[in-house]
């Protein structure tokens, strides 16, 4: 069976990372996570005063690029790969409110999303890898040979950030979430650079009321039509 490049978008909280995350596991294939990297990026803005109640002061980011660092550290106990943010463990950080509330706004901006593009692909070049995303499809592997956009209603991606998130004992109510997703819905796809949309050659995968098996199961079919 050849080797190939997966590329799954979609919609923030449409459960994409946990999907690409399994699928990769489960065929042997190399897994990154686009959105992490971007998450870090935040990350490291909020931590350095570049992300304040005025907004984000785009200069001073596009000059600290070069002394940010990202790497992944292999799935460990909890089974799950984890960010570094210049060599620090920040999986848990990266996934808070305060940083799924200006997430998208970094991403918007050119030249960060330049960088971390460029870095996406070097991961590519050997194929067997499954990375997902925004514009994995359309930007950073338009040639990728499997490409899948899931999609799912605000409300039922709301209902799941949730409960991911008191999962990790984080109080939130869901009209906090639920906004927070509709906003970065609408930031993602109105953005002049790689804005969020379905590729041409993408199939759609609504997982609005799938099980996380039937979804695994949809991923390896079309995994195992494509790549034989």
């Amino acid at each position: 069976m050849k080797k190939i490049i997966i590329a799954i978008d979609g919609y923030s909280s449409s459960g994409k990372s946990t999907m690409a995350r399994d699928l990769a596991k489960k065929i042997g294939y190399v897994y990154v996570d686009s959105g992490a990297m971007y998450r870090a990026v935040t990350l490291y803005a909020l931590r350095h005063g570049i992300i304040s109640e005025s907004g984000i002061d785009t200069e001073a980011l596009v000059n600290a690029l070069p002394d940010i660092r990202i790497s992944f550290e292999p799935a460990g106990a909890d089974g799950i790969q984890h960010t570094l943010l210049n060599g620090e463990d920040v999986e848990r950080e990266i996934r808070d409110m305060q940083v799924s509330s200006k997430v998208s706004s970094v991403a918007e901006i050119p030249e960060v999303r330049q960088r971390l593009t460029a870095l996406q692909q070097e991961y590519g070049e050997h194929k067997g890898i499954v990375m997902d995303g925004r514009d994995i499809g359309t930007t950073v592997f338009p040639h990728a040979e499997m490409k899948v956009f899931v999609d799912a209603s605000p409300e039922e991606r709301a209902r799941r950030r949730v409960r991911e998130l008191e999962a990790k004992g984080e109080k939130v109510t869901y009209g906090e979430v639920l906004e927070n997703i509709r906003h970065r819905d609408f930031l993602d796809t109105t953005r002049k650079e790689s804005p969020l949309c379905k590729a041409a050659d993408a199939v759609v995968l609504d997982n609005d009321r799938m099980t996380i098996a039937e979804q695994m199961q949809w991923l390896l079919d079309l995994y195992h039509k494509t790549a034989d």
